[in-house]
C-alpha cells in the first residue's frame, strides 16, 4: 500500500476534473499606498508601468498629527488631496508599502479605514534584508495590527509582481 502526499493527490487525474484552468475574471481594484518617503519613490516608479487596475497614492507625514485624520494627507502622486473613504470603496485590496525604519504610523489610518470598510489589506516591508533588526521590528511593529498579509521584501520588484499575480 502506498501512502501519497496531499500534493500528489492534488495533481492526480482523479482531482484535475474540479481544477479550474481558466484566469480570474476580472482584473482587481488594487490601491497601492506608500507610507514613507523612500516607499514614495518606489511606489512612483511602479506607477510609470501599465496597469489596469491600481492605484497610487502617498500618505504624507501629517497623518501621524491628530489633525491628519481629518485633512488632506493623502494625496495621489501629482500631490492633489485624495479622501481615505472615497479611495478604498470598491477596492479589492490596500497594500500599503513601507521602509524598514521609517514611520509607518498612517498604516494605522489607512488600515482602520479599511476594516471598517471590509477591505483586505496587505503591508510590504522595504530595505528588510540591508535593515537592522531594530529597525525592521519597528516598522513591522506599525504595521502588523493593520495588515492581513505582512511581507518583508527582498527586492522592488516584489510588488510589482504580486500587482501582476492580481491582474492589477
Amino acid at each position: 500500500m502506498s501512502m501519497h502526499s496531499e500534493s500528489a493527490r492534488a495533481s492526480s487525474a482523479a482531482e484535475a476534473r474540479f481544477r479550474i484552468n481558466d484566469p480570474n475574471s476580472r482584473p482587481r481594484t488594487v490601491k497601492v499606498v506608500a507610507l514613507d518617503r523612500p516607499s514614495q519613490a518606489v511606489v512612483e516608479r511602479l506607477a510609470q508601468d501599465q496597469w489596469s487596475g491600481a492605484n497610487f497614492l502617498v500618505a504624507s507625514a501629517s497623518a501621524a498629527e491628530p489633525q491628519g485624520r481629518r485633512r488632506n494627507w493623502l494625496s495621489d502622486l501629482a500631490g492633489r488631496p485624495k479622501y481615505l473613504l472615497d479611495e478604498i470603496n470598491g477596492a479589492d485590496l490596500v497594500i500599503m508599502v513601507a521602509t524598514a525604519g521609517e514611520n509607518a504610523s498612517a498604516a494605522a489610518i489607512v488600515g482602520e479605514a479599511c476594516s471598517l470598510q471590509r477591505v483586505m489589506t496587505s503591508a510590504l516591508v522595504l530595505g528588510g534584508a540591508s535593515a537592522t533588526d531594530a529597525a525592521l521590528s519597528k516598522t513591522l511593529a506599525q504595521l502588523r495590527p493593520w495588515a492581513l498579509m505582512l511581507v518583508a521584501a527582498s527586492s522592488d520588484d516584489y510588488i510589482a509582481d504580486m500587482l501582476s499575480a492580481l491582474r492589477a
